[in-house]
């Protein structure tokens, strides 16, 4: 942890220091992260490295196609395997599907619109297929998401964009409200400041889902490339180091999106920041940890009673 915010705010002081195209411009290669860790890591450590690096290079859309998607009476579909992924028609009545045509086109009309010329043009040379619903990862428990379709010159030629529900800032109760008029473009302006190389086709969409509410969706390509370290597999240096790129990174979005010169005065050059808040995460730490011994004893307890209330009754059921 010290070494990530060691970094952040090193970064952020050199980030202070350069001109604006210098600081837009930034970049921390891949391949130099991968070297980096290679002097530092452990066999093991540079294992996972590899790996990481290699399956980001094969997280593509393509891939996701071969996945996702199959040809069934000369169409091309979703996969049904519920309940990870869903086709439309399986879950909507009559009623739902006619709406679904024209909630569609709205949708891609819609997302055009928020697409630069030239990708709004490349956005329109593909047509429509067949739509699905995903599970979301952990992180967006609770939102919708849904898997879409488009094909181009032929069915050899698809594009799988992903349609994410977007909900309103965690930090909002606690800053500013957004200025975006959506919270679909709240997430896309921000992806594209913190980001190094966000996705080209990002966009939003805002409609009135079949529950009468109105719900805020961002877009973006289903499998871009990305990927992440098996973190607890990294050893303490290959830690460190992967630490350092996540500090230098959030200092990169920072030094992009806000007043880097005033962020870097804040900081200071001695480590009172840095201690301050290895401080603060490692109370926190043992806080998250004491409320989950509890919540284990409570869940035994409950178990526990319930199974002593059944024994009592004589009835098993």
């Amino acid at each position: 942890m010290l070494a990530t915010v060691w970094s952040y705010r090193e970064a952020m002081l050199d980030f202070a220091e350069r001109g604006n195209i210098e600081v837009w411009t930034a970049r921390l290669p891949a391949k130099e992260q991968e070297q980096r860790m290679s002097k530092v890591a452990g066999h093991q450590t540079q294992t996972v490295v590899k790996k990481a690096m290699h399956k980001a290079l094969r997280h593509d859309s393509l891939n996701a196609f071969g996945r996702l998607i199959e040809e069934k009476n000369g169409e091309l579909r979703f996969t049904s395997s519920p309940s990870l992924v869903v086709p439309v028609d399986e879950l909507l009545n009559q009623r739902e599907r006619k709406r679904y045509v024209e909630v569609i086109g709205m949708l891609l009309e819609q997302y055009r619109e928020g697409l630069q010329p030239h990708l709004r043009a490349f956005a329109e040379s593909y047509r429509f297929a067949p739509m699905a619903r995903k599970v979301v990862r952990v992180g967006s428990v609770g939102t919708r998401d849904w898997a879409i379709l488009l094909t181009g010159r032929d069915s050899c030629d698809p594009l799988l964009l992903q349609l994410k529900e977007a909900t309103r800032s965690v930090l909002e109760p606690y800053a500013a409200k957004s200025r975006c008029e959506s919270q679909g473009r709240r997430v896309v302006e921000g992806q594209r400041f913190m980001q190094a190389a966000s996705d080209s086709l990002l966009g939003w969409y805002r409609l009135r889902s079949f529950d009468g509410e109105m719900r805020d969706f961002y877009v973006r390509q289903l499998w871009d490339g990305r990927s992440s370290k098996d973190v607890p597999r990294l050893s303490a240096s290959g830690l460190a180091t992967y630490g350092n790129a996540c500090g230098w990174t959030l200092a990169r979005g920072h030094a992009r999106s806000r007043d880097r010169i005033a962020i870097a005065a804040f900081l200071g050059e001695d480590d009172a920041f840095d201690r301050a808040v290895v401080e603060y995460t490692s109370t926190y730490a043992d806080v998250n940890e004491q409320d989950r011994h509890r919540l284990v004893e409570r869940s035994t307890l409950a178990a526990s009673g319930r199974r002593r209330g059944l024994t009592s009754s004589g009835d098993a059921v």
